[in-house]
């Protein structure tokens, strides 16, 4: 089999695997204990924490554990809000940012919340003005992703930062899900006050993943209990996932160190080839994050190309794995500027540093193929 639905979900490493089991067999007490024997599992605990802030060089106590990349958004979202309404009830976001994100954002607005939605161009990407414009006296929250995870557009992370450091009372949230390990950003400069990380989205486990929260920023938890993760997200901690996360983000900084550049190529390769294709129009941007590749094959159904290579052993998609289902044109395309047809036959195909380049042939010979049978058929 040929995996290239990686933006959607990565197949875990085997190191990743092996440190979730040894946590799990031989750590399995509550850390909330009081013996001796969940003191050593709130050791380990403490000790990932260090590790994971270690190496997004920020300090430990802005770490909390999450679940994932939907529970960090709607946190770093909700909480600012709920925490923060009695100084004010507007959000700027984008139009083509995650579900989880876009949704967390409506559902505030029937609470009274305000929400400006910014527009992007033909490459998926704000406008630096129209965010300038979009800030109000009672902007509480900007969130803007990283990497987009359909085009794989990079949006200007570094000058929104400069842009809201003139406003002390203004959140900055990035969603950096689909980004990590393959763009890289900081955090240590502290122009960020929230992140989101996902562990599958690195070869780690589903079910993992942090929210960083810089020091001197309030939430309001969506969970409620017994005060784990500094009262933000309450429930026994998940040791081994923590544990198995810190391990998937070393790994994926080390790759994206060693293999730089190894993406990049993969994607000039792909994008030479295809633009060479009958009835097959390339979309990803240019100067995007390198793992994406966004193309349409327009008049075809994108549901009937991704089973037809399904049955040669390649597994490819559409749209986010989120929305996937939906049989309906990508939003973000359309945002985007995309013609209708064009945002309706989109297909995505998502690698890791492990791709190879026999794989992305194997994988464009049988694109072009399928896309001339099944013309055939149609006329």
């Amino acid at each position: 089999m040929i995996y290239l639905d990686n933006s959607a979900t990565t197949k875990p490493h085997e190191a990743v695997l092996k440190s979730f089991q040894k946590v799990s067999d031989k750590y399995y007490a509550n850390p909330s204990s009081i013996h001796p024997f969940g003191g050593e599992s709130e050791e380990l605990l403490r000790h990932a924490r260090i590790q994971a802030a270690t190496l997004l060089q920020v300090q430990p106590e802005e770490i909390v554990f999450t679940s994932g990349g939907t529970e960090g958004n709607n946190l770093a979202i909700k909480g600012i809000a709920l925490k923060h309404h009695g100084r004010g009830k507007h959000i700027i976001t984008s139009v083509v940012e995650h579900p989880s994100v876009l949704k967390a954002c409506k559902s505030l607005e029937e609470f009274g919340f305000d929400i400006t939605y910014l527009p992007v161009n033909g490459d998926g990407i704000v406008s630096l003005s129209d965010l300038k414009k979009a800030i109000r006296t009672d902007t509480i929250l900007v969130s803007i992703m990283h990497v987009n995870n359909e085009l794989g557009s990079i949006q200007p992370i570094t000058d929104i930062e400069g842009i809201i450091k003139n406003y002390p009372k203004i959140f900055f949230h990035v969603d950096n899900v689909q980004g990590f390990g393959k763009v890289p950003i900081s955090l240590k400069n502290g122009g960020i006050d929230l992140c989101t990380l996902s562990g599958h989205k690195i070869h780690g486990l589903k079910g993992t993943g942090l929210l960083y929260i810089k020091k001197g920023t309030t939430l309001y938890p969506l969970l409620h209990g017994g005060n784990q993760e500094r009262a933000y997200r309450s429930g026994t901690e998940n040791i081994a996932g923590a544990v198995s996360l810190v391990k998937a983000i070393r790994l994926a900084l080390e790759q994206q160190e060693k293999k730089e550049g190894h993406l990049y190529r993969l994607q000039t390769y792909a994008k030479k080839n295809i633009q060479d294709m009958p009835y097959v129009e390339w979309n990803t941007p240019e100067n995007s994050a390198p793992h994406i590749i966004n193309v349409s094959a327009i008049g075809l159904k994108p549901e009937i190309i991704i089973h037809t290579l399904a049955e040669k052993g390649i597994q490819i998609s559409t749209k986010s794995a989120c929305s996937s289902k939906e049989l309906k044109e990508s939003s973000v395309l359309m945002h985007s500027g995309f013609s209708r047809e064009r945002a309706a036959s989109a297909l995505r195909i998502s690698m890791s540093h492990e791709t190879t380049q026999a794989e992305i042939d194997e994988c464009l010979l049988a694109l072009k193929e399928s896309v001339h049978q099944l013309k055939e058929v149609l006329e």
